[in-house]
């Protein structure tokens, strides 16, 4: 109801205090004036009502001002409610939303499908709902509360966290209780808790990093080391500490050349930009051993300094492997020269056998022409002279064959003792006065799988050479055996297998060897004994027998300390022992007259070399055999396809010029498969012997033989026939 205007009361009106009365012109100031009329009440009256009109107004221009001041406030506040980048809400006392601005509906209603923001709690999840009414709580007793990290629910499948910042404003109501409201901001935290993660990621990623880098360091074979401007250790890897036997925490802190002297230098001398190999330097342990290490080293520079790391790899085992194959080459190439010389006895040998076994026939045809004359000729004497530098030069042949040979030996359950005692009567025969010869032979030893005449010439030739080594000095020689277990580095230096074995030595007091000598002593034909006197074939057969036997030979000698052979024989397994092996054939007795039946067989003889041809046929024929003598394998298939009856054994060589005797085996059993074959030859190998068995042939004789030995061979094939 507004107020009725009075304003006509004030059109004159006057102030309360009357206004000084100002002297007419002409009056005199001294002159008494007259007395002043009364005040009207009337006129008060108006006087105060004129000042009330004058108050409301002023009160109501406040009021004005105060009204534009609050809309022109409430206006900018909607206006900031409305723009500020935040998800604002105002929620009363019952969880519902009274206003909200546009950033809260995009941020909790993205499409039109999803629930509309009526309420805040349906938005909450689970997990932080209690939370949020905690924190509502706290706002009313407190104004405000602040919860970090809360999960809303947005739609139906997306998720959105940020923290909820609440704030109460209770609004008078007169007599009423005070309106509560609720001022809530959601600030989205999803970039900032993206963000976070990633880094939280990257920082895990750099503790795997270094967790790695430190296993690597840690685990790396290669002595690694750190160290700083001032070349102090930071860094010392276990491998280090196991190289330079330090430990790790006393190492930390110590200059680098305490243990790398010739790298710290180099460090200091040259500026080098990221990494350089150093090459191989001298190291020096805790202890101050020096050892042989390969170095480099890496460069990084950073905001602290820089940081040098330095790779040490110790070549200690490099270079014993070094030595180890600089031995290993050596002893292939001692194998290599030795299979060489091993072929070249071979083919010598062929050539060389026919030779002797001519001589020796013909001095067997020629004792017998004398004795038949007069059996004290003195031609007799000149014939046993010849036949006995032929034996010798088989001998030395057959040393020759059992050096290059790489066939199995027959060979049997043998005890090591019973050998060194029956070489141990041979050598005492033609010993020396001054030689002291001592054995020492255990009865106990476990037999070996050997051939006894081979490890009779093996143990004889070392023995006789420690006999020539002593010469007339006074001296000794010792042989003795024991059983030992070779370990893997003896195996590996000998080229034998881990097992047990039977080690033969044989030991002189004798001036020795250098190593120069050393290295050549199974050379064939190296000799240190004067022209005349040596073969240079005596260690070669020893290190062929003991080849063939599966076994290995050791040597150790130096000037002045004498020499030791040893030689390693395999002890032969029980099924070995048990095994019996075939013993060849006896030689069968000199036939003074042949049974009357040998005069109906026949004999085919091939061999290239015209003289054996003729020596067999003489020999054969005195003993009654008739004989046809080829040195043609071709005319010799042709003579048996044209009468493949006439003949009752077929002797060949094997080694003729383009034509092999199994190749004349095959030929001979394809025209006739009942006929017996022999095959002769110097050079009988165990491929040779293998292929000659499996073509059907009987025997395989070794040239030079006996003349008795040569024709018991032929009578037993010719009566084993069938």
């Amino acid at each position: 109801m507004s107020r009725p205007d009075l304003s006509f009361l004030f059109q004159n009106w006057t102030p309360d205090e009357p206004e000084p009365e100002q002297p007419l012109a002409g009056d005199d100031p001294l002159t008494p004036r007259a007395p002043k009329r009364p005040r009207d009440p009337m006129d008060d009256l108006v006087n105060e009502l004129r000042n009330y009109q004058f108050e409301l107004e002023t009160q109501n221009k406040v009021l004005r001002f105060s009204q534009a001041s609050a809309e022109s406030a409430s206006e900018r506040f909607e206006a900031l409610f409305a723009s500020v980048p935040l998800a604002l809400m105002v929620i009363d006392e019952h969880d519902m939303v009274v206003q909200a601005n546009s950033m809260a509906h995009r941020s909790f209603q993205p499409t039109e499908r999803d629930p509309h923001l009526i309420s805040l709690m349906p938005f909450v999840s689970d997990a932080d709902a209690e939370r949020v009414r905690r924190a509502f709580l706290t706002a009313r007793t407190q104004g405000r509360a602040d919860t970090s990290e809360v999960v809303f629910n947005i739609g139906e499948n997306a998720r959105m966290t940020g923290d909820l910042h609440i704030a109460c404003i209770e609004t008078q109501q007169g007599s009423l209780l005070p309106l509560r409201q609720y001022l809530c901001a959601v600030i989205d935290q999803g970039p900032l808790i993206a963000e976070r993660q990633t880094l939280q990621q990257r920082n895990e990623q750099l503790h795997a990093s270094e967790r790695r880098l430190e296993a690597v360091i840690n685990s790396a074979l290669d002595a690694i080391i750190c160290v700083d401007q001032h070349q102090r250790i930071t860094v010392f890897n276990p491998t280090a500490a196991a190289l330079f036997q330090c430990a790790t925490s006393d190492a930390l802190g110590s200059p680098l050349q305490r243990f790398l002297p010739e790298a710290a230098r180099a460090l200091e001398l040259n500026q080098l930009a990221t990494q350089a190999i150093l090459g191989e330097m001298t190291a020096r342990t805790a202890a101050g051993r020096e050892l042989a290490v390969e170095v480099s080293v890496s460069f990084e520079r950073h905001s602290e300094g820089e940081t040098t790391t330095v790779f040490a790899r110790d070549l200690t085992g490099r270079k014993k492997a070094e030595e180890r194959r600089s031995e290993l080459e050596a002893q292939l190439r001692e194998s290599h020269k030795m299979q060489a010389m091993g072929t070249l006895a071979g083919g010598i040998a062929h050539d060389f056998n026919n030779i002797l076994s001519a001589i020796l026939g013909n001095v067997e045809l020629a004792k017998g022409d004398a004795l038949a004359q007069d059996p004290q000729s003195p031609i007799l004497e000149s014939l046993r002279e010849i036949e006995k530098a032929g034996r010798r030069a088989r001998d030395l042949v057959r040393q020759i064959l059992t050096f290059s040979r790489n066939e199995p030996l027959q060979r049997g359950a043998v005890r090591m003792a019973e050998v060194m005692h029956d070489t141990e009567r041979l050598l005492r025969v033609t010993l020396p006065p001054t030689i002291d010869l001592q054995v020492q032979a255990p009865a106990h030893l476990p037999p070996v799988l050997a051939d006894v005449t081979q490890i009779e010439q093996a143990l004889l030739n070392l023995c006789t050479n420690a006999v020539h080594a002593i010469g007339d000095a006074r001296g000794s020689v010792l042989m003795q055996a024991n059983l030992v277990q070779l370990d893997q580095r003896q195996c590996e230096r000998l080229g034998l297998p881990a097992g047990a074995y039977v080690a033969l030595d044989v030991r002189d007091s004798g001036p020795g060897m250098d190593a120069a000598t050393l290295s050549r002593i199974f050379e064939p034909f190296f000799t240190t004994k004067p022209v005349g006197q040596g073969t240079g074939l005596g260690l070669p057969v020893v290190h062929g027998v003991m080849r063939s036997h599966g076994g290995g030979i050791d040597v150790h000698s130096r000037p002045g300390e004498g020499a030791c052979f040893t030689l390693y024989f395999p002890v032969a397994s029980e099924a070995e022992q048990a095994r019996t092996l075939p013993a060849p054939a006896p030689a069968a007795p000199v036939l003074a007259s042949p049974p009357a039946s040998a005069r109906q067989h026949h004999v085919m003889y091939v061999d290239d070399d015209q003289a054996l041809v003729f020596l067999v046929k003489r020999l054969l024929g005195r003993r009654g055999y008739q004989v046809s003598g080829f040195t043609d394998p071709h005319e010799a298939t042709a003579a048996l396809q044209a009468d493949p009856q006439r003949y009752d054994l077929l002797v060949t060589d094997y080694n003729m010029p383009g034509y092999s005797g199994v190749d004349l085996l095959h030929a001979a059993r394809a025209i006739r498969a009942d006929l017996p074959v022999a095959l002769a030859s110097g050079y009988v190998t165990t491929e040779i012997e293998q292929a000659a068995l499996a073509a059907g042939a009987r025997a395989l004789i070794h040239k030079p033989n006996d003349v008795d030995e040569l024709c018991a061979t032929v009578d037993r094939l010719l009566h084993d026939a069938p």
